[in-house]
């Protein structure tokens, strides 16, 4: 069958036989401390950057929490998009004047084509955005939280994490591809399926890996290493919205995390971690994919469940030891005008 593009709220993707499968080509201009001659990079520098980060999006709650864990808030400003947008761009409507207040834009297209007159791409969440020019510097939303944890470094705060650290990056980088492509992007591939082939497919991968993940945390309280990393970061964006969106709305059903004890656990641990759980609005993430995903929830009814409160249970996991900060400190608490608007306050 020849490869069909279709445009969606998400962006850009194709399907081969009815498959789902994300378009993966964004703006890689990185943002280094050190810029070589002819490289594709800006230089860091605290003050010039504002993130444009939903708290919907799971990509995008990628760089809230990193951010946060690693104090980046005084270098790198934050720009809030509300929870639902058409099918041109994400917009600034929970601000006032429906514009971001930093930028003057009502919709983050306008930094697209500030870059690009003629953007061919979806308009995705994360994007770093120069608050001189207007324009996006990146959307690579993998390497955008990366960059943060070893290009930034001279702007952390004191006794922040080591997100990326060097000596478990070859398995970081092995474990974070699998959960990438079989639970991050999973399931998506179950939601979006365009046939049963291809949901039972994509629905088959989604839950070994899940059972593997299970199997691996039953005995080690992070995914690597006895601190948190980027990839506890990218795995609980995933497991924070399964019972809510993705059992329901994208039919990953075999089971709830809830009813997986290793995960959930560890799940319930990130969350009461500060940087994670203060980040998380649940309203939001449910308003934006049962509003949005018309094609799969054509009524627009948002459900009321799951009680969220469910995420501030005693979780037991500081049993199997490590320390979520090691030698470091959480951060402080949420920045002014960055507080979740729906918060669940932590125990």
């Amino acid at each position: 069958m020849a490869e069909q593009q279709e445009t969606t709220k998400a962006g850009v993707y194709s399907r081969k036989g009815k498959e789902y499968s994300r378009d993966m080509r964004y703006i890689p201009t990185r943002i280094k401390a050190e810029v070589a001659e002819g490289e594709d990079a800006v230089q860091v520098e605290a003050g010039r950057y504002r993130l444009v980060a939903a708290r919907a999006c799971p990509w995008a709650n990628r760089a809230l929490i990193v951010r946060r864990l690693l104090g980046l808030e005084d270098a790198i400003s934050v720009g809030l998009p509300g929870p639902t947008h058409d099918a041109d761009s994400w917009t600034f409507d929970l601000d006032p004047d429906g514009k971001d207040p930093v930028l003057g834009i009502a919709k983050l297209k306008d930094a697209y084509l500030a870059r690009d007159p003629e953007y061919p791409r979806g308009i995705t969440v994360p994007a770093i955005v120069d608050e001189q020019t207007g324009a996006v510097v990146t959307n690579d939303f993998p390497q955008i939280t990366l960059d943060f944890s070893t290009e930034w470094t001279q702007h952390h705060r004191p006794g922040a994490p080591d997100l990326y650290p060097e000596e478990l990056r070859a398995e970081m980088d092995e474990v974070m591809q699998r959960v990438f492509t079989e639970v991050n992007n999973g399931v998506y591939r179950c939601g979006f399926a365009g046939t049963q082939e291809a949901y039972d497919a994509a629905y088959d991968r989604l839950f070994e890996t899940l059972d593997w993940l299970e199997e691996r945390l039953r005995d080690q309280r992070y995914l690597v290493g006895d601190t948190i990393t980027e990839a506890d970061v990218r795995l609980f964006t995933t497991l924070v919205r399964f019972d809510a969106v993705y059992h329901g709305h994208f039919k990953c059903n075999r089971n709830k995390l809830t009813e997986m004890p290793a995960l959930w656990g560890y799940a319930r641990d990130l969350f009461q971690t500060p940087g994670f759980g203060d980040t998380i609005d649940f309203e939001q993430i449910k308003q934006h994919y049962y509003i949005v995903h018309t094609d799969l929830n054509p009524n627009q009814i948002v459900p009321q469940g799951p009680d969220p409160v469910v995420w501030l249970t005693p979780h037991d996991r500081d049993k199997l030891g490590g320390s979520p900060f090691g030698e470091g400190t959480p951060p402080g608490r949420v920045r002014n005008g960055e507080r979740s608007p729906h918060p669940i306050e932590l125990i």
